[in-house]
């Protein structure tokens, strides 16, 4: 159950001056449910589909010709044929979905599954939760609205200053004191012509949302209201989740009237009590007070009332690998480390040796490419006369096979 302290919401008088915060009341228990954006999306996505109408195509659409098969043995298709002729339909083929003129395949039916029914608590579970939603200011913020100098999330207005509203420019003179008319710009701007058939079906714009008012008793308010774009209406009573959380998103920027605000509690109840107006609903009760698992297993007072933490032995392996553990290997063998070592000196030395011996046939071979040049092919000296300069020409020169086969050529 979650903690008994309520935090306290001010209500907002608009003034000449300004507006101004004479008196507060407590946060609904709503408020305090536990988002469930998962709820939230499901419920929405089948209130959704509860507004569409029917459709289908014509039922003799495709069918109107008295086209048959021409049958086998004529090499072509038995699809069915237009008859006739003098023109180019005759012959063509009909009836069939992958014909020209011919029916759509599986066509579309009146009595198809437009509707889906919701269960009454999951859709107060998602009212609830995108009420709640839209008390936290990140998540109204995430949602693409412009807060961030209005003075309070959520934001409640008096009655009084809502009631003298007559002319729009009266209502907009009341969102800017309340700094919502930064929002109403954004909705503004966005405004674009919509892509597709839908400019000729009467709705040629789109625009985004913009801040919900919530009402409970109708007045002069909505005639003041309803020409400023982005700006929209529910009544307490009748809390709509397709407002609430357009798209399925939760956050949506609500100004709530006074009276409104207060009648949350009479209607959705606490946790304490079920509403008067939503019989015998109690808002969801969280299975956590505290959801941070890990905090509360290290508390003290469970910490202490936990047997000690057993310390199991661990058992050596016995059975290793000695050609891969070297340790192992050294247990079975103490001079495995001494043959190692001499192996690893044995190859660096013949790697030495060999680097030694290709940078003498490298100077051999340049010598005898030299005297071959010059004719003087029987002074060429032997391969031991260049051992001394093998040193200078150890890293330098890289390996010569074919040494032997230029020699070799007269």
């Amino acid at each position: 159950m979650p903690a008994p302290f309520r935090p306290l919401v001010r209500v907002w008088v608009a003034s000449q001056d300004g507006i101004k915060s004479k008196r507060s009341i407590p946060l609904p228990a709503v408020m305090t449910v536990h988002i469930r954006d998962d709820i939230v999306k499901f419920v929405h996505t089948n209130m959704s589909k509860n507004g569409r109408q029917p459709y289908a195509v014509n039922r003799y659409a495709g069918h109107q010709t008295s086209a048959e098969s021409w049958g086998t043995g004529r090499a072509v298709a038995r699809i069915p044929r237009v008859p006739g002729g003098g023109t180019h339909r005759a012959g063509q083929g009909a009836f069939g979905n992958m014909c020209r003129g011919g029916r759509m395949f599986a066509p579309t039916k009146t009595w198809r599954r437009w509707h889906r029914r919701i269960n009454l608590n999951q859709k107060r579970y998602a009212v609830s939760a995108a009420l709640a939603a839209s008390a936290v200011p990140s998540l109204v913020m995430a949602h693409g609205h412009r807060i961030d100098r209005v003075p309070e999330i959520p934001l409640v207005v008096s009655n009084r200053s809502v009631n003298i509203l007559e002319k729009t420019k009266m209502a907009m003179k009341l969102f800017k004191k309340l700094a919502v008319h930064h929002d109403l710009l954004k909705v503004k701007r966005t405004k674009k012509i919509r892509p597709g058939k839908g400019k000729m079906r009467n709705r040629r714009y789109k625009k985004r949302k913009g801040v919900l008012v919530v009402y409970n008793n109708k007045s002069k308010m909505i005639r003041a209201m309803r020409n400023i774009p982005g700006v929209e209406f529910c009544s307490v009573t009748k809390l709509n989740l397709l407002q609430l959380a357009p798209g399925g998103h939760v956050g949506r920027f609500i100004l709530w009237v006074s009276d409104a605000f207060a009648r949350l509690d009479s209607i959705f109840g606490t946790y304490q009590k079920p509403g008067k107006e939503k019989y015998r609903y109690r808002i969801p009760r969280p299975l956590l007070s505290l959801p941070d698992v890990g905090r509360l297993i290290h508390s003290e007072e469970i910490q202490s009332s936990l047997r000690p933490k057993k310390r199991t032995l661990k058992y050596p392996r016995h059975k290793k690998n000695p050609l891969k553990n070297k340790a192992f290997m050294l247990k079975l063998n103490p001079y495995s480390v001494v043959s190692r070592r001499q192996g690893i000196l044995r190859s660096r030395r013949g790697h030495a040796r060999n680097e030694d011996r290709h940078a003498r046939i490298k100077l051999f071979h340049k010598a005898a490419l030299k005297a071959k040049k010059e004719g003087k092919w029987k002074e060429l000296p032997k391969p031991s006369a260049y051992r001394l300069q093998f040193k200078k020409y150890r890293m330098k020169y890289p390996r010569a096979n074919k040494f032997k086969q230029i020699l070799l050529k007269p």
